[in-house]
């Protein structure tokens, strides 16, 4: 074979190691844009941070059973009114809780900013929150609860004060998450594990970074007064439950401004204190959500 037969070779493989090279980069220009666009954060996570929730989902049927419970007791007629702007005071208990070496411990200060941050958050639904007790107690079995633990059961036992509507709140090493908080149609069975747990470090000022403003408390109490996660059964016609957050198919995490996961209208609502986003950008809750608490408030929890 000639040597100018060669060079055409070599020349034409050149040629085609590069065009693939170049469509190789361009699907992967491509795949990261569109990665890019449904992705979760945008922002730098400086630390890992623990499961954001470990509130358990009550399946569909205990769903819709408190749904059609809720509504034939606030409303016999099966609407419910608007906002009903009823103030209503919640005693909060603190129960601080440490290893034996004093890992978790939360401060006063801490304390008192938390339930700054619960009125804050919580501003216009008709609730507000005020410190009734604190207590601490080192027990390295409680500390390092679990979820539905009977570490959990026993702490709670001792510990828990008040009736329904008192919210009992448990900081802890978290467990793995953020937080958990146990629902309102749950009390009458199970009233000794009421109220909700924290780790500590999601405190205001705590070493959770993103997770540090107090906003878990937010989220799990939203819990507590019966709402759900703004992504509840995705996309489908029940959704949340409430008519005014625009349907999500997944959880968002970080701040992903302009996130749309669902055909329905509406952008997702990364700002919802409902949602799995950071502290720095969730900053509220709906009037229909606002409603929500009110109604299984009066149905489940005063006078209780």
């Amino acid at each position: 074979m000639t040597g100018s037969f060669w060079r055409r070779a070599i020349g034409r493989c050149a040629s085609i190691a590069f065009c693939m090279l170049l469509m190789l980069g361009l699907t992967v220009s491509a795949t990261g844009a569109r990665n890019a666009t449904a992705s979760i954060p945008t922002d730098k996570v400086d630390a890992p941070a623990p499961a954001r929730c470990g509130t358990e989902d009550p399946n569909f049927s205990e769903q819709l059973a408190a749904e059609q419970f809720v509504s034939r007791y606030t409303n016999p007629s099966g609407k419910r009114d608007s906002l009903a702007q009823v103030s209503r005071v919640i005693n909060v208990y603190f129960h601080v809780i440490t290893s034996s070496s004093g890992e978790g411990a939360v401060s006063d200060s801490r304390i008192s900013r938390q339930v700054r941050v619960l009125n804050d958050g919580f501003a216009g639904t008709g609730f507000s929150f005020v410190l009734a007790g604190t207590d601490r107690t080192a027990n390295n079995d409680w500390y390092n609860m679990g979820y539905n633990s009977q570490a959990e059961r026993r702490a709670k036992t001792a510990l828990r004060r008040g009736t329904a509507d008192d919210l009992n709140i448990y900081t802890t090493s978290g467990g793995g998450f953020l937080g958990w908080a146990t629902w309102p149609h749950k009390y009458q069975s199970q009233p000794e594990l009421d109220g909700i747990v924290l780790a500590a470090g999601s405190l205001p000022g705590g070493p959770i970074a993103n997770y540090n403003e107090g906003d878990t408390a937010t989220h799990e109490a939203g819990h507590w007064f019966g709402l759900y996660h703004t992504f509840q059964n995705g996309c489908s016609t029940n959704g949340d439950y409430v008519s005014d957050t625009p349907a999500e198919r997944y959880p968002a995490r970080g701040c992903p401004v302009n996130l749309d996961t669902c055909p329905e209208p509406g952008l997702d609502p990364i700002h919802n204190f409902m949602d799995y986003t950071y502290d720095s950008c969730i900053y509220e809750f709906t009037p229909g959500q606002a409603q929500r608490m009110q109604d299984f408030f009066a149905t489940y929890r005063e006078g209780r």
